[in-house]
């Protein structure tokens, strides 16, 4: 079975939208990770959708971590804006409810990173993203997530398909945006943005797991 180049059918989805004019600009409700991340999503995607930055990552135990991860992700958006990347992008920050996540990936603790545990973490942030999405009204919804080298970019697809599914978002106003923002150089363009807007570059995703597993590697060094 062929690989599905998620990248390809997103390109297809923007020619069509280029072909079709700018009388009527799509939505996109955009979940993000991080500024890092979402830098080169934004660029890529701005002169297409009208996007509305969703920053839900119930994941990032610590508080001091999130709200820095929270105020770099708007001072992207606000510079972003002033420099006139595209349409305007909006941001609005999901609830923050740690227990939210350990709820979700219980029983899979002692999963290693990119493994289940991860897989129930996107399950978690891509619903809410969906469910958010839905009741704003928005054409579509996807994520940031795919420019990671370290995320499933296959895994996330195939879940927000399934929640486009399930949802029953397929009524043609609400749709899965498909991406692998890794594809065409994305992940390097990330890291040469965030030099250029000196962003903030964690060195883990944010979970206690993930930094767990980062300290270990750092004292094994």
């Amino acid at each position: 079975m062929n690989q599905r180049n998620y990248q390809k059918e997103l390109d297809t989805i923007l020619e069509k939208i280029r072909q079709g004019g700018t009388e009527q600009v799509p939505t996109l409700f955009l979940h993000s990770c991080c500024a890092p991340c979402s830098s080169y999503c934004l660029e890529y995607l701005a002169p297409y959708f009208a996007i509305t930055v969703f920053y839900y990552n119930p994941n990032i135990s610590a508080s001091e971590e999130y709200q820095h991860r929270v105020r770099e992700q708007k001072r992207l958006i606000e510079r972003y804006n002033q420099e006139k990347k595209g349409h305007p992008i909006e941001v609005i920050e999901g609830d923050w409810r740690p227990a939210d996540f350990y709820q979700a990936v219980k029983g899979y603790e002692a999963c290693p990173e990119g493994g289940e545990r991860c897989f129930h973490c996107y399950e978690l942030r891509l619903r809410e993203t969906a469910m958010q999405a839905k009741k704003r009204g928005m054409d579509y919804f996807g994520t940031t997530l795919t420019i990671s080298p370290l995320k499933n970019a296959q895994k996330l697809n195939e879940i927000g398909e399934r929640l486009e599914e399930d949802m029953k978002l397929t009524s043609g106003q609400i749709m899965w945006l498909p991406t692998d923002f890794k594809k065409k150089g994305g992940y390097q363009r990330s890291i040469e943005l965030s030099k250029v807007y000196d962003l903030y570059r964690q060195d883990f995703c944010g979970c206690s797991f993930s930094k767990a597993e980062r300290d270990q590697r750092m004292n094994n060094c």
